[in-house]
This record gives C-alpha cells, sequence and structure tokens, in this order.
C-alpha cells in the first residue's frame, strides 16, 4: 500500500469553517496539489501532492491569502508559544477593562438605576478596543474581501463599525445640552467578547491535542550507549541500528529494541493503554517511550526516528485528528454559502425595519444584531474537535484509529467477523499430539522443523519450539520453499519435495490414509489444528499428522457477550478445520462458523455480509486477514499482527486484548453522538439566534455573547469524551 507524497503545513490567522474553506480552495489552484484538507481545530492542512511537495510554493500561497503557514519544525517552541499566549492574555485583559465600564450601564437598567456615561468618555474608551485591539478583525475581514470571500471576523468588523459609525453620527447630531443614546457599549464589548471567546476556544482546541502532546513527551532526548564495555551519553538523534544501550530502573526507553541482558518490567500505559507493567527478560522486544522498572537493561536498537512504534502512533494519530469526517463536506458546503447568506439576511433586516417606518437608529442596530449573531466558527469546530478529542481518548487506551471515516463507519457496525488464531486464541500455540506413519515421530518432528526453518508462522514457532525441546538442533538445509496461500509450504530436503499443510492440502494431492484420518477426525473433534506431512515425487505418500492447541484469549467470551449485548452478530472465519473453529466458537458462542476458508475467500464473506445489508467490522492479525480487513466496512487489527494487517486496518489495537473490539465501537458511537451534538446544536443556535436577531429581539452585546459562547459551548461539549473510559 504507497502513500501519496505531501506535507502537513501548521496554519495560524484561522477564525472559522469559512477560512479553512478558503484555503483549501487556494491549494487546490495549484497544479501540484493532488489534494487538501484544512482541519480547523487542530490548524493544519495535510496536503498530498503529484510528487515530491513545493512546500515553498504552498507556503507562499497560504500566506497570499492572509494566513501564516510554516513547516511543521518550524513551530514556535514552548517558550515562545507561552509568550504569544501571555501576550493574547494581556490584550484580553486591556479590551475587558476598557469594555467594562461601557456595559455598566446596561447592567444597572436591570436593577432600575438609569445612568450613562459622557459620550466623550464612551468615545474614549470604545476607540481603542475598536481599532486596536480589532485590528486584527479589520485585517482579517480586509483580505477576506479582496479574495472574494467572507469569514467571521468580516461580519464582526461590519457589526462593530456600524455601531461605531452611528454612535458617532447620533452624537454629532444631537444637541449641545443633551445625552443621546449611544451604541459604543456594542462595538466595544462585542470585540471583547470575541476575543474572550476566542481565548477560551484557543485554550479548549488545546486540551483535544493532549494525546499527542503526551505521547511525544515520551520521547528522551539522550541516550546511555555502551562502547567497549564504556558508558556514553549521547543524543537519541545519534543512535544507530544494532548499538547497545543501557537502560537504568525508571529511565525511559530510548528506542525501540531487544533485550540482550537483564531483567525487569516495562510500564507500557501511555503507549498500549495496558495499566499493569508487563515482565521482561532477555529476547523481548521493548518499545520506545516505555518507562523501565527495577532492573538495569541492555537493549539491541531494532528501530529509530519515524520506523519506532511510538512514531507511529503518533502518526496514525494526527492522520486520524486532521482527516474530516465524509459528515464534515455537508458542513464545508453550508460554510462556502454561509457568510454571504449572513449578510443578505442582515441586508434585508435593514430594508424590512426601514420599510416598515422604523427609524435608520433601530434598523441598523437590528442589522449589527445579525451580523454579530452569526457564528459560522461553531459549525466549523463541532466535526473535528470531537474527531480529535475521540482519537486522542481512544489512543489513550489503546486504541488506535487511522481516520474520520472509521469512526464515522465503526458505530453503525452490526456484524463482527473473527479470525481465530492470534484473535481469539494466543496465537501461541504448542504441539499436543503426534502420529507417523512409521513410527518414527522424532524423524516426522525434524523433517517438520525443516521445513518451517525462517517462517513467523505461529505454528511454525510451534514446531521449532518443540524440535529444540526434542534436542533435535541440526535440522537439514531447505533448498527452495514456497508458501502455499491457506494450504501450507512446500519444500526441497536432502533431495526430497515435501509438504506440510493443512487438509485441504491433503485432498487437493489425492492421497489417503484411513488410520490416521479416523484419528485426524478425533482430534479435530478435540478442537485441534492439524498440519498432514506428505512426501511427491515418483511414489507421493504421508509422512504423518501434527496437532496442534490453542488457548482462547483471556477476554474473548466477555467480548462476545457485549457485542451481542449490543446486537450486534459475530462471525469466526478461519482457515482452520471445522472442529477446531465449531469448539473455539461454542466456547464463546459466536453466533456463525466459517471453517477452511482461503485467504482470498474471507474478502468473499464479508463482501457476501455486506450484500446482505450488515456493516461490517473484520477483526485479525496475519498477512491472510489483510484482504479482509480491506473489504470490511471497520477493518481492525490487534497490535501483535503483522505490519501488512494493519496497514490494511483502520483501527488497529495496541495490545492484544479482545476486549478493546467493543471498546473500540463504543468509543466510535460516543464521538459520532458528539458530532451530532455539536452540529445540531451549531445548527439550531444559526437558526433561532438570526431570526430572533431580525426581529429586533437581541440587541449586539447579548448576540456577541451568544456568538462567542456558541464556539467555545461546543468545543467543551467535545471535550466531556475525556471521561471515556472502556466499560
Amino acid at each position: 500500500m504507497t502513500e501519496q507524497p505531501g506535507c502537513t503545513l501548521p496554519i495560524t490567522g484561522m477564525t472559522c469553517a469559512s477560512c479553512a474553506g478558503r484555503i483549501e480552495r487556494i491549494l487546490a489552484k495549484i497544479p501540484q496539489v493532488a489534494s487538501a484538507s484544512v482541519n480547523l481545530a487542530s490548524e493544519r492542512a495535510h496536503i498530498e501532492t503529484w510528487g515530491i511537495p513545493d512546500t515553498a510554493l504552498l507556503i507562499q500561497a497560504i500566506t497570499r491569502a492572509g494566513y501564516q503557514a510554516r513547516l511543521l519544525e518550524q513551530q514556535p517552541a514552548a517558550m515562545a508559544k507561552r509568550a504569544r499566549q501571555r501576550q493574547e492574555q494581556l490584550r484580553l485583559i486591556a479590551a475587558l477593562v476598557l469594555a467594562l465600564p461601557l456595559v455598566l450601564p446596561m447592567l444597572a437598567s436591570l436593577a432600575g438605576l438609569h445612568w450613562m456615561l459622557p459620550a466623550w468618555l464612551q468615545c474614549l474608551l470604545a476607540t481603542p478596543v475598536q481599532f486596536l485591539r480589532g485590528a486584527r478583525l479589520y485585517r482579517s475581514a480586509w483580505l477576506a474581501v479582496r479574495a472574494r470571500s467572507g469569514n467571521m471576523d468580516l461580519l464582526v468588523a461590519l457589526g462593530t463599525s456600524a455601531s461605531y459609525g452611528l454612535s458617532l453620527y447620533l452624537w454629532a447630531r444631537a444637541p449641545a445640552d443633551t445625552q443621546p443614546h449611544l451604541y459604543f457599549e456594542a462595538s466595544a464589548v462585542v470585540i471583547a467578547l470575541v476575543m474572550l471567546g476566542k481565548y477560551l476556544e484557543n485554550r479548549a482546541k488545546y486540551q483535544t491535542g493532549a494525546a499527542i502532546r503526551a505521547l511525544e513527551a515520551l520521547r528522551p532526548a539522550v541516550a546511555t550507549r555502551l562502547i567497549n564495555g564504556q558508558e556514553q551519553q549521547i543524543p537519541v538523534s545519534l543512535l544507530q541500528l544494532n548499538d547497545l544501550l543501557v537502560v537504568r530502573p525508571g529511565e525511559q526507553f530510548p528506542c525501540d529494541g531487544q533485550i540482550t541482558e537483564g531483567e525487569s518490567q516495562a510500564n507500557e500505559a501511555l503507549i498500549t493503554g495496558e495499566s499493569l507493567p508487563v515482565a521482561k527478560q532477555p529476547g523481548d522486544p521493548v518499545t520506545g517511550g516505555a518507562l523501565n522498572g527495577e532492573g538495569r537493561l541492555i537493549i539491541r536498537v531494532s528501530a529509530l526516528g519515524n520506523e519506532t512504534v511510538l512514531a507511529r502512533i503518533i502518526r496514525l494519530v494526527e492522520e486520524a485528528q486532521n482527516a474530516k469526517a465524509p459528515i464534515q463536506k455537508l458542513v464545508d458546503r453550508v460554510s462556502q454559502v454561509f457568510v454571504p447568506g449572513v449578510l443578505l439576511v442582515a441586508l434585508v433586516t435593514l430594508t424590512s425595519w426601514l420599510a416598515l417606518g422604523a427609524s435608520l437608529e433601530t434598523a441598523l442596530i437590528n442589522a449589527v444584531s445579525v451580523l454579530v449573531i452569526a457564528c459560522p466558527c461553531a459549525l466549523g469546530l463541532a466535526t473535528p474537535a470531537a474527531i480529535m478529542a475521540g482519537t486522542g481518548v481512544a489512543a489513550r487506551h489503546g486504541i488506535l484509529i487511522r481516520d474520520a471515516e472509521a469512526l464515522e463507519q465503526a458505530h453503525q457496525v452490526t456484524c463482527v467477523a473473527f479470525d481465530k488464531t492470534g484473535t481469539l486464541t494466543s496465537g501461541q500455540p504448542e504441539i499436543v499430539h503426534l502420529q507417523a506413519v512409521d513410527g518414527q515421530i522424532r524423524e516426522l518432528l525434524r523433517l517438520a522443523g525443516a521445513l518451517q526453518q525462517g517462517s513467523e508462522h505461529p505454528l511454525a514457532r510451534a514446531v521449532l519450539t518443540a524440535c529444540q525441546q526434542q534436542g533435535i538442533s541440526s535440522l537439514p538445509a531447505l533448498q527452495h520453499s514456497q508458501i502455499l496461500p491457506g494450504r501450507g509450504i512446500a519444500g526441497q530436503l536432502e533431495s526430497r519435495t515435501l509438504l506440510l499443510g493443512s487438509q485441504r492440502l491433503l485432498e487437493e494431492q489425492q492421497l489417503a490414509s484411513p488410520e490416521l484420518e479416523k484419528q485426524a477426525l478425533d482430534w479435530e473433534a478435540e478442537g485441534r489444528t492439524l498440519s498432514w506431512l506428505l512426501e511427491t515425487g515418483p511414489r507421493p505418500h504421508i509422512l504423518g499428522l501434527i496437532a496442534f492447541g490453542d488457548q482462547i484469549r483471556p477476554g474473548a467470551a466477555e467480548a462476545i457477550t457485549r457485542l451481542h449485548a449490543r446486537g450486534i452478530r459475530t462471525h469466526l472465519i478461519t482457515g482452520d478445520n471445522s472442529g477446531s473453529a465449531r469448539q473455539v466458537a461454542e466456547a464463546l458462542q459466536i453466533d456463525e462458523v466459517h471453517a477452511r476458508v482461503l485467504p482470498a475467500d474471507k474478502a468473499a464473506i464479508i463482501s457476501q455480509l455486506h450484500r446482505q445489508g450488515a456493516v461490517v467490522a473484520m477483526v485479525g492479525d496475519g498477512i491472510n486477514d489483510a484482504p479482509a480487513l480491506a473489504a470490511a466496512s471497520v477493518g481492525i487489527a490487534m497490535g501483535s499482527g503483522t505490519d501488512v494487517a494493519m496497514q490494511a486496518a483502520s483501527v488497529t489495537l495496541m495490545r492484544n486484548d479482545p476486549l478493546l473490539v467493543p471498546a473500540a465501537l463504543a468509543i466510535s458511537r460516543r464521538t459520532w453522538q458528539k458530532i451530532r451534538q455539536n452540529l445540531f446544536w451549531a445548527f439550531i443556535y444559526n437558526l433561532v439566534g438570526l431570526p430572533l436577531a431580525a426581529c429586533g429581539l437581541l440587541n449586539p452585546v447579548i448576540a456577541g455573547a451568544a456568538m462567542a459562547l456558541s464556539s467555545v459551548s461546543v468545543v467543551s461539549n467535545a471535550l466531556l469524551l475525556n471521561r471515556w473510559k472502556p466499560d
């Protein structure tokens, strides 16, 4: 599976969904760009290109549109970010301090006290808020107008400028000895509220990215390398493959590796979601970022940089958080016409009130309320904020969701299909029965072990382990071998052509042994997985039969029970014999069993379930599961699985716990609920607020407060997902 070349650019200066859509349209016009997706919540543009991306050209196009873009590695340091946040706080405080005296008379009137500040003092307080604190609004609005587009800043700039201008007009035409009613408080307070809302919104958005920052914080900066018995502190960036590293108690593993010396425990909670430390000994793999326990370990580096497990997790979470759910396309279409539509409603409001005989003052203030209360920002944040929060909390519990489409599909799942070996069972089978035609059990094991040399298949590991236990250390050289998908393996050794595989392989060779076949039926009834050893050539014949046993994973039965409780049907799809499949299915109470299925036929079964109207999730871990994982509505790969399986799946479980399957469906359902809630309130807010403002039932100050609150409430609602935990 190849990936389209491209890049991700952080962008600042966006205020609403219209900004994100505008940047997407600008990037789409560049010939090199294949596709562009801008996420308002994460403030990033993910751009796929034809060939190596010209980042300078992309940044230049975004800058010309009035926004700031930079490379990921050029993002400001933490101290610079804090300084900028402090500066924003001071600007906000200044705006609120200047606006508060203007709103006090309005608040006092609610208590029956009627007084007003002198006009000159109102103007003195409002002017710096309007033109200094509001300068950013004017810049953004002008850039939008110049690009023949619109955004939230344009609406606020027009509304507050109208209030400020009307106040100057009323003040200028009022008799010298009178105190006219002015609207300086509307312009200043609305700008201050917009700034407050944006500040709170940014703080809330910052929390949606907590999962990524927690993962990035796991990367140590230095490592202790062992050279000729001497320890040397060096930056992690200078490490090389196969370096030997010392990891002391309480230190983080600087990269992925394999233990060569020592015993300890590893706390992998932030990586896999496993709360208990995992015992580690020589030969065991360790994951960079995990925390070493009480023992001193020496590890050999096996992966660095972007190839480590932690780097891949961060990359997957970032991709999911930057992706757009299919429902976002509807929001994007609405956002494109939202600002022009609001401007039209404001114009209709102004002309309608004038036509009804209202004063210019009343008509203009009602039109200003329409401009101020409209909030495309809430629409733009509704979906991405929920996706960022949902994928982040899922990652903390060991569930990696690759894209937003998987979230949208997973909540509709009506059927879950499981592979057996390595998914519902431990994937660590062992030989429980051996029978050779000539009675030479040791020779049967020696030949089977020779065929399985170099294989990572669970059954192959069981054969090789049995060879070691029997003291069979010298296996004959394998001269040629060939994988027979779904059936077994063929190979040449010692001038003999041997086959090792399933009942299907036996039938293809048209061989039979009544005595062994009777024994096979008995072992199959016990739930054993069978492998036949055959020899072809001038006189094809059966050499023997091997029976494997595998333990059902802890939690598998409870996972099936939870799926059934949600009305989800379960299927077992396996290449194993029907006896083994049936025993596992009966023990776990799985609804339907499909045994002796070839890899290609697994995908066909998934397609058949789709035709029957089911929304199918497939759970597997092997290369042979990849076609079915890709064919399913939602592919779920076990963390112990192959890279091919994880690449084909849209969800990866970072630990081998079947209970994470219903948990993955549960968090997708909760996230989808938040998306629907956010979109409902964003749409309802505008559908209710705009008519109320047009009818004169909201003054600009109340409209501004409601507008600021809408964006904050949408992001805050999404952040409630952080409380989610698997059952």
